[in-house]
């Protein structure tokens, strides 16, 4: 269903990315944004996920800065490899791809943005950012904590997993009270990863919840 292109940030840095579009007119346009494991065959299936219902949705290759055609699993290893690569990659450079990403799909009309994991932490920070957005959707982002008292530009949702290892339910506490103005989702049962089917992590009823409020978020302030 989708296809490979080349993006070209304001710095000249060019980066790969996967885009699927629907078989119509399309509502609007997403931004989908990875988690520490690149473009991968999940995040594909994410975006043609969206396709399907409607969006033009378009995944950027974050990590192209450091290393091209990165697609990790789910193993220690990769976790590993996942998270060392993060690092190398400073917020500036991440915002002015994502900025090139937004910049590309706004040929389908409104642009969202949604993001898992790592991503869940770069929505949250292009919706306070970054301009040509409508709506963000961040999913399960840990460093959204550090964040907090910046002030988004657009609607925003937030999803976590009330088991995440790795996102203290008092880090969700704190973002809702520096942000009361913006739903926040906890789900019970869901660990880290939740709506990643090829994870085992995977929590089918918190996934199918969360996607259905994301949809309708999606549909309300994007088309």
């Amino acid at each position: 269903m989708g296809k490979t292109l080349t993006l070209t940030a304001s710095d000249g840095h060019k980066l790969s990315a996967y885009r699927a579009d629907p078989a119509g007119k399309p509502k609007g346009g997403l931004v989908v944004i990875q988690e520490i494991f690149g473009v991968n065959s999940h995040m594909r299936e994410v975006c043609d996920g969206f396709a399907k219902a409607g969006y033009a949705a378009l995944a950027p290759a974050l990590f192209d800065r450091t290393e091209r055609g990165v697609e990790l699993g789910y193993t220690p290893p990769d976790i590993e490899a996942g998270r060392n690569l993060r690092a190398k990659i400073a917020w500036d450079a991440v915002l002015k791809d994502v900025a090139a990403a937004i910049k590309a799909v706004a040929d389908a009309g409104k642009v969202g943005i949604v993001g898992y994991c790592w991503g869940g932490s770069v929505t949250w920070r292009a919706a306070t950012q970054l301009s040509g957005l409508s709506a963000a959707v961040g999913y399960y982002g840990g460093q959204i904590a550090e964040f907090k008292d910046e002030k988004p530009k657009v609607p925003v949702m937030l999803h976590f997993g009330e088991t995440d290892a790795s996102i203290p339910l008092a880090d969700v506490e704190k973002v809702k009270a520096a942000q009361p103005k913006v739903p926040i989702h906890v789900y019970p049962g869901a660990g880290h990863g939740f709506s990643c089917d090829h994870r085992g992590s995977f929590h089918k009823a918190s996934h199918e919840l969360a996607l259905k409020r994301t949809m309708e978020f999606f549909a309300k302030n994007v088309g």
